[in-house]
C-alpha cells in the first residue's frame, strides 16, 4: 500500500483517530478500510454521533426491535445498541491496542450527559459501562466538569481508562492532568498495575475560534481571529510536556504509568475561510492523537502538509492571550461559555436521540 500523508502523519507522533462510529461502519467493512488507508488507530463516539447513526437507514432496526420488546426503558435500550456497536469496534481495533502495547487501539464511549453534574453517579456509570463492554481497548468518557474531575480521579485510582472530553480552557486541563496523577497515586498506594490504565486529555479546538472569532468581530479585530484555538492548545501541550516530567512523574512512570496525552478534538475548520485542515496541520508533535471527522480525513489525505509544528509559536501564543485580554475579549468567559455549550448540546442530542427511540417504538413493534 502507498505510504499516505495520514501515514506519514503517524510517523510524527499523531495518532489518527476517527470522530465517528456507526452499525454501517462495522457491516460494511469501513473501520476496517480506514484502519488500513488512512491509518486509523482509535474511534470516539457521543451522543450526537450516535444520534446521527440511528437516524440514518435501517442498520439497527432489528436489535431495536427486539430491544423494544424487552425493556419500556429507553435510556436502557440505546446503551444496549451503542454497547453492541463499541463492543465490535474494539474487537476490530483490538490488533492494534495489541501491536502498540495499549497506546492506541481505543474505542470510546460517553457517560450519559444528563450526569455532567455529578460525581458519585458518573463515576458508577464509567464502572459498569467498563464491565459491560468489558474489553482492554475501551475509554469510558467523562466530561471535564467540576464534578467530572473528581469522577475522572476516582476512576482512574480504580483503574479504568478514561477519555476526559468537553476540555477548553487551560486551567481545566491543568485540573484533568493533575486528577489522572493523583488517581494513578492513589491506585499505585493501594497495589494497583498502572500498566494499562491510559487516558487522553480531549482539548476542544476549533469551537474556541468560533466562539472568540465571533466577539473579536463584535469589536473589530478581525486581525485576532483565527488565533486562540491553536495558540490555546500549543500552550495546553507545554503543559503536558512539564507536568509529565520530573520526579514526581518519575516515580509513577516506574511503576509502569504512562503518560495522559492530548487529544485534539472539534478539529474540522467550521469557518470556510480557514483552511480546512488547519487544525491537523498545525498541532503535529510526538505523543498526540487528532481524532477527525471523515470530511478532515480525507481532505488531509488529498492536500495535508506534514511538519513538526506544535512546539512553534509557543511564546507568540502567550502574547496572544495577552492581546484579546487588552482587546476586552475574555479568556476565562470564552471557554466557560463552551463548557456550558458544550454539555448542553450533549445533553440535546441525547434527548433527541432517546426521543427518536420512542417515535420508532410503535412502528418497529407492529
Amino acid at each position: 500500500m502507498a505510504r499516505s500523508r495520514l501515514h506519514e502523519l503517524s510517523e510524527h507522533g499523531v495518532s489518527v483517530w476517527v470522530d465517528s462510529l456507526s452499525r454501517e461502519m462495522l457491516e460494511t467493512g469501513e473501520l476496517k478500510r480506514l484502519i488500513h488507508e488512512d491509518a486509523v488507530v482509535g474511534v470516539t463516539s457521543n451522543p450526537t454521533i450516535f444520534e446521527k447513526a440511528l437516524s440514518t437507514g435501517e442498520w439497527y432496526d432489528a436489535q431495536l426491535r427486539s430491544e423494544l420488546e424487552r425493556s419500556d426503558d429507553t435510556k436502557h435500550v440505546f446503551f444496549a445498541l451503542a454497547i453492541e456497536d463499541i463492543k465490535r469496534a474494539c474487537d476490530v481495533l483490538r490488533p492494534v491496542w495489541d501491536r502498540t502495547e495499549g497506546v492506541d487501539g481505543f474505542v470510546s464511549i460517553e457517560v450519559d450527559p444528563d450526569l455532567a453534574y455529578e460525581r458519585d453517579a458518573t463515576f458508577e456509570q464509567a464502572k459498569l459501562l467498563s464491565e459491560r463492554v468489558d474489553r482492554p481497548n475501551l475509554f469510558v468518557k467523562i466530561p471535564a466538569t467540576v464534578p467530572g474531575i473528581g469522577a475522572i480521579e476516582d476512576s482512574i485510582a480504580a483503574g479504568r481508562p478514561i477519555n476526559i472530553t468537553l476540555i477548553f480552557s487551560l486551567e481545566r486541563h491543568a485540573a484533568v492532568a493533575e486528577a489522572y496523577v493523583h488517581g494513578l497515586e492513589r491506585l499505585v498506594e493501594a497495589g494497583g498495575d498502572p500498566t494499562h490504565v491510559a487516558s487522553v486529555a480531549s482539548f476542544f479546538v476549533s469551537r474556541v475560534d468560533t466562539e472568540a472569532d465571533r466577539r473579536l468581530g463584535e469589536i473589530g479585530r478581525d486581525d485576532l481571529q483565527g488565533r486562540l484555538a491553536i495558540a490555546n492548545a500549543k500552550l495546553a501541550y507545554e503543559h503536558y510536556l512539564e507536568v509529565f516530567s520530573g520526579p514526581r512523574w518519575d516515580a509513577l512512570a516506574a511503576a509502569g504509568a504512562r503518560p495522559q496525552r492530548c487529544l485534539w478534538a472539534s478539529t474540522s475548520a467550521k469557518n470556510p475561510a480557514y483552511r480546512d485542515v488547519l487544525y491537523v496541520e498545525e498541532l503535529i508533535g510526538p505523543d498526540t492523537v487528532n481524532t477527525m471527522p471523515f470530511e478532515t480525513i480525507a481532505a488531509f489525505q488529498d492536500h495535508g502538509v506534514v511538519r513538526d509544528t506544535l512546539a512553534e509559536g509557543v511564546d507568540e501564543a502567550r502574547e496572544l492571550l495577552k492581546q484579546l485580554a487588552e482587546a476586552g475579549v475574555d479568556y476565562d468567559d470564552v471557554t466557560d461559555t463552551l463548557e456550558r455549550e458544550g454539555v448542553q448540546k450533549f445533553s440535546d442530542s441525547f434527548a433527541s436521540l432517546l426521543e427518536g427511540i420512542d417515535a420508532k417504538r410503535a412502528v418497529l413493534i407492529a
